[in-house]
């Protein structure tokens, strides 16, 4: 058998140039904007304008550095499937710490005086022209996969929903670069792929001899607690073979995804649970989403006169909507919501999950929902501290119910203050997406909150609104 050729080449290396062209154009900009601008009629120049070679020189130094650290941070792997809000954030952390080094540099180098002032602007315009730079890097990214260049195989392991849902956002998306070849079943049944178009290649004991003769590059395991015997056997059983093996985590590797070890005076400790917000944390927290929602509040203000008007033309009854949900440590709430649905939407069904096409929702509704409108007034209960702008999503006493007994580790969803938008709702888990599914985000939430995740999340949510298809 011939070796395969190497991939992963391309796109790193127009990144590692993308990256380059980027700090040298942030030097040049910056030294052009101080001494040449007409910022100089406002901050005038009055110790002579230096040579450009010497800034020349110093970017040499300089570019190296950040190339580390951007690629100590691993951002130079290719299929790194992100979104340009998780590129920025990174982007801004590597040259936060870049600009530290060269200010340290600048204090130690005695034999040229920088201006202080053009490393305040190298800082902001390194971020501003990396960004752009490394925005152009991803949409090159995804046009090369999509267009079929460099594309790994990958075959999928396991037969559940988890399995399933694998292969369709590989399908759904050509720019990740992968070609699912088939699937190998841990048992004899095909289970839910065999609702799918994707070919059967056998059992977990046909995948070595499978990889050796078609050359398969990626195995994607979505197998149960249950299974993870099998598991540990496929590993021991590929030894030797140059295939990479990716696994999604059960509720069993997502409980034990923040192990730490904690010693107490000698003694090692397993903490395989935290406290997920500390004080500080929460302080934080807390006056990110005072200071957030009171802003969208004000400049959403004018749709606060516009949708009541069009929801009482629309239809008969109250223009909100308010209605019980469970929060932070089980703690209920009212939850407040431009009315959507008929008054008399529940009589006779009691509580259920609205779903596609729901003939209860209204005309006005159905804009509202699609665009989430109608969850604007949840912004006065994060004001008033009943919710947070991100979080798990509240939800209603009855359903909670149910779930605590049936879905493992649901509870802990209530380990924060639940949100207007959160972790499993921006990865598409909307309307009726699996609860297990949704669980598992929100837990992974849970015990991995920042402040910059937030954010990320409501990036992600500005794009879901505007593009998605899920609400409803």
């Amino acid at each position: 058998m011939s070796r395969p050729p190497r991939k992963d080449l391309v796109v790193p290396l127009v990144t590692v140039i993308s990256d380059i062209v980027a700090i040298e154009g942030a030097f040049l900009f910056s030294y052009w904007l101080r001494f040449y601008s007409p910022l100089t009629s406002i901050i005038p120049v009055t110790l002579g304008i230096p040579e450009l070679i010497a800034y020349v020189e110093g970017s040499l130094v300089v570019i190296p550095a950040w190339l580390l650290l951007f690629k100590m941070r691993g951002m130079y792997q290719p299929r790194r499937n992100v979104y340009f809000s998780d590129e920025f954030f990174a982007i801004v952390r590597v040259v936060f710490i870049g600009m530290l080094l060269v200010m340290a540099a600048a204090f130690f180098y005695r034999e040229f005086s920088y201006s202080r002032l053009v490393f305040g602007m190298l800082g902001v315009f390194g971020i501003v022209f990396i960004s752009l730079g490394r925005f152009g890097a991803m949409k090159f990214e995804q046009w090369w996969y999509a267009s079929g260049r460099d594309t790994k195989h990958v075959v999928i392991v396991g037969v559940n929903e988890t399995a399933r849902r694998v292969y369709e956002n590989i399908a759904d998306h050509p720019s990740l670069g992968y070609e699912v070849i088939g699937y190998f079943s841990p048992g004899s049944s095909k289970g839910l792929m065999g609702r799918t178009k994707l070919p059967y290649l056998g059992r977990i004991a046909n995948i070595p001899a499978y990889i050796k003769s078609h050359q398969i590059e990626v195995l994607l395991v979505a197998l149960t607690y249950k299974e993870h015997p099998q598991l540990y056997e496929l590993v021991r059983d590929c030894e030797g073979l140059n295939t990479e093996i990716m696994m999604v985590p059960d509720m069993v590797e997502l409980m034990t995804s923040r192990v730490r070890i904690k010693e107490l005076e000698g003694i090692p400790f397993i903490k395989i649970k935290d406290v997920p917000l500390s004080a500080w944390n929460q302080v934080i927290k807390r006056g990110f989403d005072v200071v957030f929602s009171t802003v969208i509040l004000i400049l959403t203000s004018p749709l606060f006169l516009i949708i009541p008007l069009l929801i009482k033309l629309d239809s008969q009854g109250p223009v909100f909507y308010s209605q019980e949900r469970v929060g932070l440590d089980g703690v209920s709430f009212r939850v407040l919501k431009f009315r959507t649905m008929r008054i008399d939407a529940e009589q006779k069904t009691g509580p259920v999950w609205a779903r596609k096409d729901d003939p209860r929702v209204t005309r006005v509704g159905k804009f509202l929902r699609r665009f989430s409108l109608d969850e604007l007034p949840q912004l006065l209960n994060v004001l008033k501290g009943d919710m947070s702008i991100v979080g798990p999503r509240p939800e209603r006493p009855h359903f909670v119910q149910q779930f605590r007994k049936a879905v493992p580790k649901y509870l802990d969803r209530h380990r924060v203050k639940t949100g207007m938008t959160g972790w499993a709702q921006v990865n598409g888990l909307r309307g009726n997406a699996s609860i297990e599914e949704r669980t598992r985000y929100d837990v992974y939430y849970v015990e991995n909150w920042s402040l910059v995740f937030d954010l990320k999340i409501i990036f992600k949510t500005i794009r879901a609104v505007l593009f998605g298809k899920d609400a409803y």
